[in-house]
């Protein structure tokens, strides 16, 4: 017999910064249930779909989200009584009729992403298949390649580093599992350099530890150390990725290093440092190393370095297939970051990959800073094939959900998992 969604239920629970977000449940008139829980980004793209917050100043400092739970217990629900969980595009399609607006600021992208997650999950209950496999098809079996934050700065740590992220790629692993154990080893080696060195450490939003380092650069230096003093070979066994989100620091065109001291710099200048890098570490992957708005610094940046290095656009595209098409038109990067929480449901998501695997480009699935024990993710991933996960550092259990549930993923498909990117 067909399934159909018989109820819609909305819950305002807390992420892991302790900020108000969705969880959404989806139960089907079989009985079957699917639940799923929404993150939320600290560093966003002004183009991102529309995070609907109550503001009201009195509750939880104007960040509670129980206008987007009334939509969708009020609203939501009573428009998908009686659908087929089944036709995932059709749900996600009739969510964004509801919403009715450009970036979903009506009901809000995190009501209709939570509904549309859950309703995935549910189906795929429904189907007796692991939601991998209902997203994918029974030929996903590709574990991703994970980009491991260990050191934060920017929006996402009090620390003295200007960039964002620096993650570790354990580019040489074998398997995922060999892959997480590489990382673990290097994180706990970069945590015994730290603690010998007298820096903190404590760890910002997604994990990463949050030093006070005399430069940018000296982060860099830093994983090479803790890559070594591991038994491990920068370059070969683990590589550097690093995530500046260059928009937090981009004032009035000018790209402003103050935290540390290293003066304002043009695009062309900050394209040039990361061209010095290159040929000094063994780096392989660079995300929103250019603000947002800097369209021609992006296009300049790849002509240069494009064929060197993964660049990657995150706020530049917001998983907008949009914005995407119009970038591989343009060459304005190589590859995406893609955030389901940008563009607000299953379906939209799906396509911003499929462009990206037409075009030939690279991408990225990748959770925010806010996230919760949720490991949707983590399957999405699997599904999508793309080989390439960013989900945080080795500690913090809102991390540590994905990266458990890609090991149960792997264990279940044994012999036929594939890795890497």
């Amino acid at each position: 017999m067909q399934p159909l969604i018989a109820n819609v239920h909305g819950l305002e629970i807390l992420d892991s910064r302790g900020t108000p977000t969705l969880r959404v449940r989806v139960t089907l008139d079989s009985g079957v249930t699917g639940i799923s829980s929404v993150p939320s980004g600290a560093s966003t793209g002004e183009n991102e779909a529309v995070e609907l917050r109550d503001m009201d100043v009195a509750r939880y400092g104007g960040k509670g989200v129980l206008k987007a739970v009334d939509h969708v217990n009020g609203l939501i629900c009573p428009a998908l009584r009686g659908q087929d969980p089944l036709k995932q595009a059709e749900v996600d399609r009739l969510l964004i009729e509801l919403d009715g607006t450009p970036n979903k600021s009506r009901l809000g992208a995190n009501a209709i992403l939570g509904v549309s997650q859950a309703v995935a999950r549910a189906a795929s209950q429904a189907c007796g298949l692991p939601l991998y496999s209902y997203l994918g098809g029974v030929g996903a079996a590709r574990l991703p390649m994970p980009m491991v934050n260990v050191l934060n700065g920017g929006k996402h740590a009090d620390s003295s580093l200007d960039f964002q992220e620096f993650m570790l790629v354990p580019v040489g692993a074998p398997s995922f599992r060999e892959a997480l154990r590489y990382a673990v080893e290097a994180f706990n080696s970069l945590k015994k350099l730290l603690s010998d060195r007298g820096e903190s450490t404590a760890v910002g939003d997604e994990g990463g530890f949050a030093p006070q380092l005399s430069s940018n650069e000296a982060a860099c230096e830093l994983l090479i150390e803790a890559i070594e003093a591991a038994g491990y070979r920068p370059g070969t066994d683990l590589s550097i990725a690093l995530d500046p989100a260059a928009t937090s620091f981009y004032v009035e065109g000018r790209y402003r290093l103050s935290r540390s001291g290293q003066g304002d710099k043009t695009s062309a200048e900050m394209t040039a440092i990361y061209q010095s890098w290159l040929r000094k570490y063994p780096i392989v992957s660079l995300e929103d190393g250019l603000a947002e708005t800097d369209w021609e610094g992006f296009r300049a940046q790849t002509a240069l370095l494009g064929n060197k290095l993964q660049i990657v656009g995150d706020d530049i595209l917001v998983t907008n297939p949009r914005i995407i098409a119009k970038a591989i038109e343009d060459r304005i990067c190589n590859a995406a970051l893609i955030k389901l929480n940008q563009i607000g449901t299953v379906s939209e998501t799906v396509e911003a990959v499929r462009l990206c695997r037409k075009a030939g480009w690279g991408f990225v699935v990748s959770h925010r800073s806010g996230e919760t024990e949720d490991s949707f993710l983590a399957d999405f991933a699997v599904a999508m094939g793309g080989g390439q996960i960013k989900t945080g550092s080795m500690c913090r259990s809102e991390r540590l959900a994905k990266y458990n549930r890609l090991l149960e993923i792997e264990a279940e498909l044994d012999a036929t998992a594939a890795f890497g990117i």
